[in-house]
């Protein structure tokens, strides 16, 4: 069967989801720190403008308007160059223009009557006196006579610039001095720094991305062995296992995937084995009543009532067989419910159960006094069946002994039987399907007793053992596990320091 097409494999998102969030966060970290930088550079350029104003003493900056104007970026003055030193607007800016120099990146323009009429004779970087928008943005800002400071773009860029107004008392003319900054220029070693870092995020993440392509890989490889496995698991063949490697969760699940895989094939072989062991003992009741059907003479009223008969006995031993069957595959199951067990009234039980069974003399030799956690009714099934192998193997007449033990190893559930016994060769295969350690029919059953029998044991955590019995036979016992200890609370030194004033 073909897979569907997949848009993107598992290896590629993750290696997407990597990159995304890589890239994300270079976008934030490079963006607040453009910002920042930014930020920086525009609070300087403000403090230069401001700084290289301070020495110049205008009309507004001499009364209240002035001060309101100062506290919207204007400057207060100095004592360096007062205006009632000059005797006009025009001396008074054309000094000014030629005692502040412009530092890189800046520029001056002294502007009288709307036109600009000087500017320092040491030009830094750029020259403002041609640059007429500059100058109209200055003398519209400055029409209220208030010191400004904006920011202007440009035939030249963007510009931030000061205008401070200049009157004088008898001069008609008005003047304005105006230095600016080039913004570009001054952003420029941020942007270049940002592009910078922009390149070698571009390649960090070319690097991320080469080198998590192969990661994740790497990573996912046990993933894709896992699916070449599964994909090689068929009912012919389930041998396929997966090599963990390391001690990761990756390779916990490969080894959990090599125990599930255990499991099935144990389980797949016990139903083969099952379905051999039913089609074996399926085919002699079919091969008997198929045989005497056929040499069966119908006109024979006596012929036909004993095929009958022995139809009826072959399909009775079939139905019992596809009892112990359905039974045999519930025990193996988890078809149990723990509780606590009494052991004393279990063997009380077990012991009113078997005294109808005829043909023997049973005796119940010993009660355990305990209790195990455990199935009641499954631990009843269980040595019932044993009593009732007793039966069968024990001439008739003969006495069966049954009873319970509890110790530190845990309880046992034992009958005792007095018949041929089982040779020791013989014990380890006694609990197989449909096996018998007498080569003989005439006793009855499926085969599947004792099985039933280790599946309910081994369902409880414990185990049925075959022992000789004294004077000949067999001894069956059930292992059981101990009930699970209680351990006994921490003592604390104030409560033995309270034991022993209690004592005393």
């Amino acid at each position: 069967m073909t897979r569907p097409s997949r848009p993107l494999s598992a290896r590629a998102r993750i290696l997407g989801a990597i990159l995304t969030v890589t890239c994300i966060g270079l976008a934030i970290v490079g963006s607040v720190t453009f910002l920042v930088q930014r930020e920086r550079v525009l609070t300087g350029v403000n403090d230069r403008l401001l700084a290289q104003v301070e020495r110049l003493i205008t009309v507004a900056g001499a009364d209240d308007g002035a001060a309101d104007g100062a506290g919207s970026g204007a400057t207060t003055a100095s004592e360096d160059l007062r205006i009632d030193d000059f005797a006009s607007v025009e001396d008074y800016l054309y000094s000014a223009v030629a005692r502040l120099v412009p530092a890189r990146n800046e520029a001056a323009v002294a502007i009288i009557d709307g036109r600009a009429r000087y500017q320092p004779a040491t030009l830094s970087d750029f020259d403002i006196s041609g640059n007429q928008q500059l100058i109209d943005r200055a003398i519209a800002d400055t029409a209220d006579g208030q010191t400004k400071i904006g920011t202007a773009v440009t035939d030249q860029g963007s510009l931030k610039y000061i205008a401070i107004p200049v009157s004088m008392p008898g001069d008609p003319q008005t003047g304005i001095y105006v230095r600016a900054i080039d913004l570009g220029a001054e952003l420029a070693p941020v942007t270049a720094a940002m592009a910078t870092y922009s390149i070698a995020a571009i390649v960090m993440l070319g690097a991320i991305g080469f080198v998590g392509w192969f990661v994740a890989g790497r990573l996912l490889s046990p993933l894709r062995d896992l699916r070449a496995a599964a994909d090689a698991i068929t009912l012919d063949d389930m041998s396929s296992r997966l090599s963990p490697q390391g001690n990761d969760d990756i390779s916990d699940l490969t080894r959990t995937v090599n125990s599930m895989l255990d499991r099935l094939e144990g389980s797949v072989d016990v139903q083969r084995q099952l379905l051999d062991d039913v089609r074996h003992e399926l085919k002699t009741p079919i091969t008997i009543v198929r045989g005497h059907l056929e040499l069966m003479d119908p006109a024979d009223p006596h012929d036909v009532a004993t095929t009958r008969e022995i139809g009826m006995a072959e399909l009775d031993r079939l139905t019992r067989l596809v009892d112990d069957i359905d039974l045999l595959a519930t025990v193996e199951g988890d078809g149990f419910t723990m509780t606590d067990v009494d052991l004393a009234a279990l063997t009380a039980r077990i012991g009113e159960l078997v005294a109808v069974i005829p043909g023997h003399v049973w005796s119940v030799e010993s009660f355990a006094e305990g209790r195990i956690e455990g199935d009641p009714d499954r631990l009843l099934q269980a040595w019932l069946q044993l009593a009732d192998n007793a039966a069968k193997y024990t001439p008739e007449g003969g006495p069966i002994q049954l009873g319970s033990r509890l110790d530190a190893s845990g309880a046992q559930l034992w009958v005792a039987d007095h018949g041929p016994g089982i040779p020791p060769a013989s014990r380890h295969r006694i609990f197989r399907r449909f096996d018998r350690a007498h080569l003989k029919r005439s006793v009855g059953g499926s085969g599947l007793g004792l099985s039933i029998v280790d599946a309910i044991a081994k369902g409880h955590g414990g185990q049925c053992v075959v022992t000789d019995t004294s004077g000949g036979g067999a001894t069956f016992t059930i292992h059981l596990p101990p009930p699970t200890a209680v351990l006994p609370a921490p003592v604390r030194a104030g409560d033995v320091v309270l034991q022993r004033e209690a004592a005393g």
